[in-house]
């Protein structure tokens, strides 16, 4: 134990054997100051040559300060050989202060690897005396800590005051880091809570129209498709399609007054005003003649500029069969949750409508520039392959069958059948006779309005009408202009990846019912047992359907197969197709395409009406929001600036040691 005050006070260091070890810092300095103030067991287990380097390391102006006797005393005490002592035979045990504000104790065994000795120093034991401190020791004031004495280097950055990180300045950094976490939350609950905006497609198919109320809100950020509500999203459908009025073209506008009532009442009168409303039509009106088709769309304008929404006359066209299948890519990959992602995780599509087929998916093959489409999502482009065949629609490729079927002198199925010309007819069910006389079977957007008469030696075979739809398929394909046509004269190039299948391929499906992911194989075989039945049976058992839809089920099937597998190679056990029509409940609808890419991509019209949007936006109900936001942040403000003192590291003359305390700002 020590009994003398000063070394209770300034005891603060260890033998330099462990200062060179990395064990303590500034070792030896004090204890060749303040020789006696060693034990003699602790005199006994250094070598002198520790207290002579540590001395010849002390300043000499210090030295001078303290004494010319406490000098020569140091020098004495460290000539001196080593004694033995009571701890001798344990040189490794070492008692050290672990920081200079706290003492402790450090134990390190007899058997631990000795530390390395400095340069030019012969081995010796490692020693330190038990460091003491009195932090409350008379004449020491309050607020001011011990520290240890500084290298030469660092004593010259002690010149400038410096700032010691504290618990209110660590406080203020996380409130501030709350306030712009909080910021940014009710920034993210604004645009969730926004009242969403609307959008209205009419989709003027060739079998009927449907309008698509559309809610929706912004997409986060530039170039991301918008956010769809579908709890306010609704649709409605009416028949017949627009090309039944080619007679009548008045009758087209009216036909479509169901259809904005219908969403006059979806959307809220306030925001009627900046509600855009589109007509695109497809097919149906592509296949009549192009003044015929303008005239049914100048009724249709009339109807739309009444209708209170937002709307100019080039907003209602005729959309081409490429466009269609672009936009029937975009609804399926949205869905899918792949939009604006990798282009090779997208899907494929094929659609089978009711006049004509569209294949649009991602490909790495160089294609014909007439085949060629590049998509722009964000910073993700796309090389889509996208063709539209007109005519082989499964409405027109049945009524192409019958011509095919017909005698080839006659012009056209309907003059065959008034005629009660009788052939040979594989893709009806035995058994089928008229009910009344004549039978009306699927609208075609050719001759709409013509009933034709029964069909004569109705057959019901798969494989004979399966062979027919091939040849329909192939039609043309003697005129190909590329190095491959597997649809009559138009290139495909192989496919790839996934798909899925909708429109007529679904409906088919449902009929047969089969699900999302079976087999072609197993349409082939639910198409072998409808087509081989009897009428009367078939009839009966599904009593809910119509006879022209039933008589289509047959055909379809054996069409579809000819299709995917015979003319487009998809394998009848592979599973990378599905029939859908929906994904996790959104429409595969080329419709919700087409207003997806409207709304996301850069064009200038809608840029505008957005930020107009976001101006216009409900200002009662953003302030407070903002309000709040300013508070937390100039709260989280005040407090950085109310943070803990200054501190600066000053030598204290009088006590001779370095101590920290603080100054005012």
């Amino acid at each position: 134990m020590l009994a003398h005050p000063a070394c209770q006070r300034r005891w603060q260091f260890g033998c330099p054997a462990a200062h060179s070890a990395g064990l303590l810092p500034n070792a030896g300095i004090l204890l060749a100051h303040r020789p006696h103030c060693w034990p003699a067991a602790a005199r006994a287990r250094c070598p002198p040559l520790h207290l002579a380097a540590a001395l010849r390391h002390y300043p000499a102006s210090r030295r001078d300060a303290e004494g010319a006797s406490q000098h020569r005393y140091a020098m004495a005490m460290a000539a001196r050989p080593p004694h033995p002592g009571p701890h001798a035979r344990s040189p490794h045990r070492i008692l050290a202060a672990t920081s200079p504000r706290r003492a402790g104790t450090l134990h390190i065994p007899a058997d631990a690897p000795r530390p390395p000795s400095a340069p030019n120093e012969p081995p010796g034991p490692i020693c330190s005396p038990r460091p003491m401190r009195r932090p409350n020791a008379r004449g020491e004031p309050k607020g001011q800590t011990l520290a240890p004495a500084p290298s030469p280097a660092a004593r010259i950055r002690m010149g400038a005051p410096r700032r010691q990180p504290s618990t209110r300045r660590r406080v203020a950094c996380a409130l501030a880091l709350l306030a712009a976490s909080a910021f940014a939350l009710l920034l993210l609950l604004a645009s969730r809570s926004a009242p969403p905006r609307y959008g209205v497609i009419i989709d003027a198919g060739s079998t009927g129209s449907r309008v698509h109320v559309i809610a929706y809100r912004a997409g986060a950020g530039r170039g991301a498709p918008p956010q769809l509500d579908w709890a306010r999203t609704a649709s409605l459908k009416v028949n017949p399609g627009l090309s039944s009025f080619a007679a009548d073209p008045r009758g087209a506008g009216l036909s479509l007054a169901p259809l904005v009532e219908f969403a006059r009442r979806r959307v809220p009168r306030e925001r009627w005003e900046d509600t855009e409303v589109r007509l695109m039509a497809t097919a149906g009106l592509r296949l009549l003649d192009a003044a015929v088709a303008e005239s049914v769309l100048e009724s249709c304008r009339d109807v739309l500029r009444q209708s209170g929404f937002l709307f100019q006359d080039k907003w209602a066209t005729v959309i081409s069969g490429t466009e269609e299948g672009i936009y029937a890519w975009v609804a399926a990959n949205y869905a899918l949750g792949s939009l604006g992602g990798d282009p090779h995780d997208t899907t494929g599509i094929i659609e089978l409508g009711g006049a004509s087929v569209q294949v649009t998916f991602v490909t790495g093959e160089p294609l014909p520039p007439e085949f060629s489409h590049v998509l722009k999502f964000g910073d993700v482009s796309y090389n889509l392959y996208s063709h539209s065949f007109l005519q082989l629609g499964l409405n027109v490729a049945y009524e192409s069958l019958h011509d095919l079927l017909s005698s080839p002198g006659l012009k056209s199925m309907a003059a065959h059948l008034i005629t009660q010309t009788k052939y040979k007819d594989p893709c009806t069910p035995r058994g089928f006779t008229s009910m009344a006389g004549t039978t009306k079977l699927p609208v075609s957007v050719l001759e709409p309005k013509v009933e034709y008469r029964p069909f004569a030696h109705a057959l019901g075979n798969f494989s004979e009408c399966r062979s027919a739809a091939l040849t329909l398929l192939q039609k043309g394909n003697e005129g190909c202009a590329y190095h491959e046509c597997r649809l009559g004269a138009a290139f495909v190039p192989e496919l790839e990846g996934k798909f899925l299948a909708t429109e007529n391929f679904y409906h088919t499906s449902k009929f047969f019912g089969l699900h999302s992911k079976s087999f072609l194989s197993d349409l082939m075989v639910a198409g072998e047992k409808f087509c081989h039945g009897d009428w009367s049976k078939i009839k009966k058992k599904y009593s809910s359907f119509n006879e022209g839809e039933l008589l289509l089920f047959c055909f379809s099937s054996a069409y579809i197969i000819a299709l995917l597998h015979d003319t487009l190679k998809m394998p009848l056990e592979h599973k990378r197709i599905d029939v859908v029509n929906q994904i996790h409940g959104v429409p595969v609808d080329w419709a919700l395409g087409s207003f997806i890419v409207q709304t996301t991509l850069n064009r200038t019209e809608y840029s505008d009406s957005s930020v107009s949007y976001l101006n216009s936006y409900d200002s009662c109900g953003l302030a407070p929001i903002f309000l709040i936001t300013t508070v937390v942040v100039f709260t989280a403000f005040s407090i950085l600036r109310w943070r803990g003192p200054q501190l600066k590291t000053i030598y204290d003359m009088e006590k001779g040691r370095y101590i920290i305390t603080r100054v005012s700002r």
